[in-house]
């Protein structure tokens, strides 16, 4: 019997260290919070697969370090992306200040061959802090960026609430089924239907300990 043929999505989370990338990935694939902090080194990914319509899709998430000294690394992570998230801290200005140099630098790495149309998903995260009254980031400044930028999708998370992270994840994946081509793959059977933490090899994350530990818990 010939296996039906699935589409693989490579999706990147960008954004400041601290936004909460690493728990909107373990919020969505374990349906875990962890409150502990640890910086992401390098990168992780996993994958999880979902139906979309008619067509079975991998997602192979990559979780990306936010610091500074890392983003030397983004054209090894980058390659091959199907679509960006980028994910700010609602409470923090700074955080969705700098979303223009991520978006540029990502842009810049990868050199798509139609730059704006590229796909990319803006995530406003942790909504749910002080019940949204140490919010300095409003949803109307946030969805004016994302108009300027092409008018990519919005949407407001909280990974600790388990806030509108399935939407957001599947929204990207819409995303980049409606306008990049994708990656048409013959996966093996034995490929895993649930998420799958894997490692990073240590000539890329600078570090050679498994990834499975490691959590932003923002």
């Amino acid at each position: 019997m010939t296996m039906p043929k699935r589409s693989l999505l490579k999706i990147i989370l960008l954004g400041d260290s601290g936004v909460g990338k690493t728990s909107l990935m373990n919020q969505y694939l374990h349906k875990k919070f962890r409150p502990q902090y640890k910086a992401t080194i390098g990168a992780d990914f996993v994958t999880k697969e979902l139906q979309i319509d008619d067509k079975l899709v991998t997602l192979q998430i990559w979780d990306t370090a936010g610091q500074e000294r890392f983003q030397s690394l983004g054209v090894a992570f980058y390659r091959g992306a199907d679509c960006c998230i980028l994910v700010y801290d609602v409470n923090v200005l700074k955080s969705f200040e700098t979303l223009q140099n991520w978006h540029e630098e990502f842009l810049k790495q990868v050199d798509p061959a139609n730059p704006e149309t590229f796909p990319f998903v803006l995530i406003g995260n942790k909504v749910d802090i002080d019940g949204g009254n140490s919010r300095v980031v409003s949803e109307k400044t946030a969805r004016e960026w994302c108009i300027s930028k092409g008018n990519i999708p919005y949407f407001e998370t909280s990974a600790k609430e388990d806030y509108n992270v399935d939407a957001a994840f599947f929204g990207a994946a819409e995303t980049a089924l409606a306008t990049e081509p994708i990656n048409i793959w013959q996966l093996d059977e034995e490929m895993p239907s649930h998420c799958d933490l894997q490692r990073i090899p240590e000539s890329i994350s600078g570090t050679d300990q498994p990834r499975g530990g490691r959590g932003c818990a923002c």
